[in-house]
């Protein structure tokens, strides 16, 4: 059938039966990206098949990680620089409008991770089959990007199992399972992953419709009427969670859906022009960024085996509970140690909370479970890979412990500290091996802040360190190597916004107020609920530690009276905010109560002077690590792209100007602090291009 054609990144093989079986292998690759020359031989296949019609068409993977993660980013981004996006979006769109008008049947055998373009490929086969295993996840994530599905998702998803459910899975970009997959009727059969193929052949010779009443919802969700109504109340909810000048790609793709109609060119056209539109703004410039650092830091420490198989955890407060669970939920071996048995119970509880939540199955729990025990003795000391120490932020009794583990770890063992206030210099000052001593700081709560920052102090091995960022790796966080400074970085550009918020507060300022500003900025939460949700005697302890580093001080009047009356925050139903039902109470500020014209300013250009500071002081190796730190540690708006990148879009002038009148206005504080002539300040080459 195809005589004459070569391809590189495609295999065609039909059987005696007629049937075709078409495996995508993207060559000099891990994983199957949609690129250019992959869509240019599918095109030629699709064009073949259309004339010889074989009995039926399957297309496979036979990369282990799965079917397809989508288009060829780094392609996307060429195309945006050079105005192309539309182009090259409608080609992709008449490839696979190609492919679903064969006039024979076709199934996608999915498994592993099938993505964004990957989905929309399978979209246009007539029928999906899934691997029925853990692995696999099936999704349309482009939200995340700042665009929304272009090869046809918006045009075909909907259609297929109603518009409800399809945009949730589009609006939130999130990756249902193969069981979640067949209950909304994405998937038409499940199989076990051995016998996907030949299941998938099977459901090519006896198709497998879709139930009535899925088919019926589809049919009604989707009509205009239905269309008019809906969207504007998605709209709603959607605006409740971001908001278009931040995040204009949800909106697009409601708009989209809405205007729609029956006939699939016009849908797609929409689709098209929308995308291309998307593909111009800031947000999707600086999302696409984050999605190359992230990247960046996934593979930190790789080409590194970590050695670790057995974790001690010396500290079964939250912080030492969480990131023990975490690790046994991660596969790895866990001892949990404290002074006495009922501080280590709590945590065997939390953690069999969180089993609860991620495993499901009873036995799968009791698994985890097993890998996690208590170990008030500290038995495990002796046989670790690791040992973290999660105790109070107290120098004296850090060293003292070190000093009673020391002696009892393996030669090869690693000994690192959680503890993001104090320098890990002092720390390692009295250590006998310190070329094996590190931080390794987990942010709360541990299951979902998925940066690890990695301290280095200064006779600290470079072998160890890539072993710890592996580790961190390997329980599917984002590592981020960070000199071993108070604060390291996260905690140190934090500060001085936490601090000036605080003080703006005692100001009068209420909290309402500051809380609307920060998310006018875009941060997913404000400073005082921020600040109530760490716990008001955290930010103390951190504040006193962090402040003289800093040049700067505690406002007065604000945290004291607060904890002297036991109001910490969230965690005693009261601190800055009075707390029901897990959520502030916050009171609606009177209509004449006066705003600082300078409010923004105050709060946010804090952080992004200290971000300076911290490149100037090589806490990071360069500005897109930290603009990736401080975005995955603190959740700084990603739609900015982190404070570096923020400063260079606003201007370095622009913004120098803006601190230096603050200071006139305020104080000495705002003054812009050094490094702010730093080469580093200027554009950066393209993170797709360092990733």
């Amino acid at each position: 059938m195809f005589e004459g054609l070569r391809f590189i990144h495609w295999k065609a093989e039909q059987d005696a039966d007629g049937l075709v079986t078409l495996t995508l292998d993207r060559a000099d690759s891990r994983v199957n990206a949609l690129s250019r020359a992959v869509l240019e031989e599918l095109e030629q296949i699709v064009e073949r098949l259309a004339i010889e019609q074989p009995a039926g068409v399957v297309i496979a993977s036979a990369k282990p990680s799965g079917f397809a993660v989508g288009a060829d980013i780094h392609e996307f981004v060429a195309y945006a620089r050079e105005g192309s996006v539309l182009e090259n979006i409608e080609r992709g769109q008449r490839i696979f409008e190609a492919l679903a008008r064969l006039p024979c049947p076709t199934v996608a055998a999915l498994h592993g991770l099938c993505l964004g373009g990957g989905t929309e490929l399978a979209l246009a086969c007539g029928q999906r089959i899934a691997a029925d295993d853990e692995a696999t996840r099936i999704g349309l994530p482009e939200v995340k990007l700042g665009i929304h599905p272009g090869w046809g998702g918006t045009a075909r998803l909907p259609r297929l199992i109603g518009a409800p459910d399809a945009l949730a899975l589009m609006l939130t970009g999130k990756a249902l399972s193969a069981r979640a997959a067949l209950a909304t009727g994405l998937v038409h059969r499940l199989a076990p992953r051995g016998d996907l193929l030949a299941e998938a052949r099977a459901l090519l010779r006896h198709p497998q419709p879709l139930p009535a009443g899925r088919r019926a919802r589809a049919l009604l969700t989707n009509a205009w009427p239905a269309r008019q109504i809906l969207a504007p109340l998605v709209r709603r909810r959607t605006a409740a969670k971001v908001r278009p000048e931040h995040y204009p790609a949800p909106f697009a793709l409601i708009e989209v859906w809405r205007r729609g109609g029956g006939d699939i060119e016009q849908r797609l056209a929409l689709e098209a022009r929308s995308v291309a539109r998307l593909a111009a703004t800031p947000t999707a410039r600086n999302l696409i960024r984050l999605f190359f650092l992230q990247e960046r830091l996934k593979h930190q420490g790789e080409g590194t085996a970590h050695g670790i198989a057995r974790l001690h955890v010396v500290g079964a407060g939250v912080m030492g509970a969480d990131i023990a669970a975490w690790a046994a939920l991660k596969g790895f071996q866990v001892t949990l140690q404290d002074r006495e048995a009922a501080l280590v119970s709590p945590a065997l509880a939390r953690a069999r909370a969180l089993f609860a939540s991620k495993l499901g199955s009873e036995r799968r729990i009791e698994e985890a479970m097993g890998r996690l025990q208590a170990d008030v003795e500290g038995h495990g000391i002796a046989t670790a890979d690791l040992v973290i120490e999660a105790i109070v932020e107290d120098a004296e009794a850090k060293r003292a412990l070190y000093a009673q583990i020391e002696p009892r770890l393996k030669p090869e063992a690693i000994l690192a500290s959680n503890t993001s206030g104090l320098p890990l210099e002092l720390l390692a000052r009295d250590l006998a091996a310190p070329q094996r001593f590190l931080g390794l700081h987990f942010f709360n709560p541990v299951a979902r802040m998925p940066l690890v920052e990695v301290g280095r102090q200064p006779r600290l091995d470079g072998p160890v360190e890539k072993r710890a960022l592996a580790f961190a790796a390997a329980l599917g966080k984002l590592p981020l190597a960070v000199a071993g400074t108070p604060g390291l970085l996260v905690n140190r550009v934090l500060m001085p916004y936490l601090l000036e918020a605080l003080r703006l507060y005692g100001e009068g300022v209420p909290g309402p107020l500051l809380d609307r500003a920060a998310r006018d900025f875009g941060m997913p939460m404000g400073p005082i609920e921020l600040a109530d949700t760490v716990g008001l005697d955290v930010c103390a302890a951190v504040g006193r530690e962090l402040a003289p580093f800093l040049g700067l001080e505690l406002p007065a009047g604000v945290l004291e009276p607060r904890l002297a009356a036991g109001k910490r925050g969230r965690k005693d139903g009261e601190g800055l905010y009075v707390w029901q039902d897990g959520r502030p109470q916050k009171p609606k500020p009177a209509d004449d109560t006066p705003m600082p014209e300078d409010l923004a300013d105050r709060l946010l250009l804090p952080l992004v002077n200290e971000a300076v500071a911290c490149l100037a002081d090589g806490v990071v190796d360069d500005a897109d690590l930290l603009d990736a730190g401080v975005v995955f540690g603190t959740g700084f708006a990603p739609f900015r792209g982190g404070p570096i990148q923020y400063l260079r879009e606003e201007g370095v002038e622009v913004v120098h100007a803006r601190l230096e009148r603050l200071a006139r206005r305020h104080g000495e504080r705002f003054k812009p602090r050094r490094g702010w002539d730093l080469a580093a300040l200027r554009e950066a080459p393209d993170a797709a291009s360092a990733s």
